[in-house]
């Protein structure tokens, strides 16, 4: 079956919405955050602690799992979800992303038949087309798959977006007409950078290929402003259908997933809340700490009081930096465990504030504690 969302509320003063994605392995309640299991696992959980913190969907690569163990293993296996034992929904990007940032030569290596680059692994040459990231997503079996799109920098000129986004349609069109799993929904992107005039082309064109979902796709580029990446929502949220899920890809920081349920967005992904942890970094409520600081060595409280998660009620800050300090991994799953959950419990909340109608008062009252003497209304 394909991917069904169900629109139950709008906030009365803003373009949040309350919804829910029915998939073919569970339903899911939005706004909600992915964590992102790049490698057929999330960093150093396991699925069973996916589900104590409420993952809803969870994001596998398709770059690295087409180069290990390759998607034919996976195939072989039942597919993603028998191969790594996750029961929930499990989506699947395109590579774009990686692929794009291992092409050297843009003019040269980014042709209108698809992109080659050098394996991360070995060097070796590779060619990637939309046919053939919709053939390997299809063989490993998500529930949703993506569009390969590419992958502008923010950068970019106008003449090099604006034919970027041209070639993006053809490319998504091309993938769709590949796609070939019936059991699989395929989700369209929307490029366009920071230029209203291309998101709103780049939008409605895609939507006029009748994909499943849409995502609001060159919002996580290096180089980009806060203020680019709201634009670019904003350009493209008002074309995209109320009755498909809107995602907004790579992004994970607090205040960005605030502002996109503000503006329209249902689902977000992110590898932050793993990689910070790998770094002694954890989010609480008063902005995020690094617990490797020496003044954490005799604090003997949670991370946050008021989380409930496995780590903050079991274990104290000053123990999690001991494990830090003597490269136990144990610390970086904790702390792992304790970053996801932060950000599926915000999600958790902005759907109770959607329900309120006091989006604007949650935000108001999230950012004076997140960001506290420099937080400015």
């Amino acid at each position: 079956m394909k991917i069904r969302y169900e629109l139950l509320k709008t906030e009365k003063n803003t373009k949040a919405r309350l919804g829910r994605l029915h998939t073919n392995h569970g339903v899911v309640d939005t706004p909600m955050f992915m964590p992102v299991g790049t490698r057929a696992t999330v960093k150093t959980l396991s699925p069973e602690e996916l589900y104590d913190v409420h993952s809803g969907i969870i994001l596998a690569n398709t770059y690295h799992l087409w180069l290990r163990p390759g998607e034919d293993i996976v195939e072989k296996a039942g597919g993603l979800h028998k191969f790594m034992n996750y029961k929930g929904p499990i989506l699947t990007d395109s590579g774009g992303y990686q692929v794009f940032s291992l092409a050297k030569n843009k003019k040269k290596d980014i042709t209108e038949e698809g992109v080659h680059f050098k394996s991360h692994i070995d060097g070796s040459n590779l060619f990637l087309t939309p046919e053939k990231s919709i053939e390997i997503q299809n063989k490993l079996g998500s529930d949703i798959a993506m569009s390969f799109d590419e992958c502008p920098p923010a950068s970019a000129d106008y003449t090099y977006m604006k034919n970027s986004v041209e070639r993006t349609l053809r490319w998504a069109k091309r993938g769709k007409e590949a796609h070939k799993n019936p059991n699989q929904s395929l989700f369209g992107i929307v490029q366009g950078g920071a230029y209203q005039d291309l998101r709103a082309y780049s939008a409605k064109e895609t939507v006029k290929l009748d994909f499943d979902g849409y995502s609001v796709g060159g919002v996580a580029n290096d180089g980009e402003s806060k203020e680019d990446m709201y634009r670019a929502i904003d350009y493209s949220i008002p074309y995209i259908p109320e009755d498909k899920v809107r995602y907004l890809m790579g992004v994970g920081d607090p205040v960005d997933i605030i502002e996109g349920v503000i503006r329209g967005i249902d689902i977000f992904d992110c590898v932050l809340p793993t990689r910070l942890a790998r770094h002694g970094n954890a989010f609480t409520k008063h902005g995020k700490i690094n617990i490797k600081n020496a003044k954490y060595k005799e604090d003997f409280t949670p991370l946050e009081d008021t989380c409930d998660c496995y780590c903050c009620k079991n274990y104290t800050k000053a123990y999690i930096r001991h494990l830090l300090s003597v490269d136990e991994v144990f610390g970086k799953r904790l702390l792992s465990i304790h970053n996801i959950r932060f950000l599926i419990r915000l999600t958790e909340e902005l759907r109770e504030a959607i329900k309120e109608d006091r989006i604007l008062e949650y935000k108001e009252e999230f950012l004076k504690e997140y960001q506290g003497d420099s937080y400015e209304s």
